[in-house]
């Protein structure tokens, strides 16, 4: 039988109740038109967290009412995964917020986000998880640390990127500057350091609320390779970047 779809959450990010759940790990994985890539995405996460986290994890798919059904799709997976839940948005759009969503929707003491196009490799979940027990407010991994890379980029997209952190550290230092990869959208983060922050992102870089927003006292950060995409079409075009300068000055502005 298929789990209904999840509501879309309203109010702040809370603490569920003590006893209520037993979950450990909430990754959200945000979609919008993945549904090439989305079934073989959940197979690997799930075989890699029953292993490392049996019985205690939760995938939370957030979609954006995806024109090629993502979200039905995902939907029709949760007679076989009970750990798995779908909410489909019909009036809100941005990865950002979806995340936000997800994690509002959630029971987890950690809290993660992984991109739904296969380009986070999800072997590496386990070693920001590993970093998460060991301590760790934020795990983060990164493309700009050591085992990080961007596997075949081109020059322009490079700079690109590269220019954006530049402007990050320019107008937020004090939070841009405390990782190698603040662009980064593949984390995990303990569920406490952000409950009650009123978390308003705008865009598609949910890390920057984190940091701007969230109590991050400790960070790790594991290298990774981001990969190219091997189905689908890439969601990054010149409104998000606008929307991505709009998200830094309106955090500089609330400090």
């Amino acid at each position: 039988m298929l789990a209904d779809l999840l509501p879309v959450p309203t109010g702040p990010l809370t603490i569920p109740v003590t006893g209520e759940t037993a979950v450990r790990l909430s990754l959200v994985i945000p979609t919008y038109r993945e549904a090439q890539n989305i079934e073989a995405l959940l197979v690997q996460l799930t075989r890699l967290l029953k292993a490392a986290l049996p019985g205690t994890f939760e995938l939370i798919v957030v979609d954006d009412d995806s024109p090629d059904f993502t979200w039905k799709l995902a939907q029709g997976l949760t007679a076989d995964y009970p750990h798995l839940r779908v909410m489909r948005r019909t009036d809100e759009r941005g990865l950002a917020t979806a995340v936000v969503r997800g994690w509002q929707a959630s029971r987890g003491q950690l809290l993660g986000v992984i991109d739904g196009d296969l380009q986070h490799p999800p072997e590496n979940l386990l070693k920001l998880l590993a970093a998460a027990e060991q301590g760790a407010d934020l795990a983060v991994a990164s493309r700009h640390t050591e085992g990080g890379g961007v596997s075949t980029w081109r020059l322009a997209r490079r700079i690109v990127s590269r220019g954006a952190q530049l402007i990050g550290l320019v107008l937020l230092p004090g939070v841009v500057g405390r990782l190698s990869d603040p662009m980064s959208g593949f984390f995990v983060v303990r569920r406490a350091c952000l409950a009650g922050k009123p978390l308003s992102p705008l865009g598609y870089k949910i890390l920057l609320e984190v940091l701007g927003r969230g109590d991050i006292r400790t960070i790790r950060e594991v290298g990774y390779v981001f990969e190219e995409r091997t189905q689908g079409e890439s969601k990054v075009t010149l409104r998000q970047y606008g929307e991505y300068l709009l998200h830094l000055l309106r955090l500089r502005l609330s400090r």
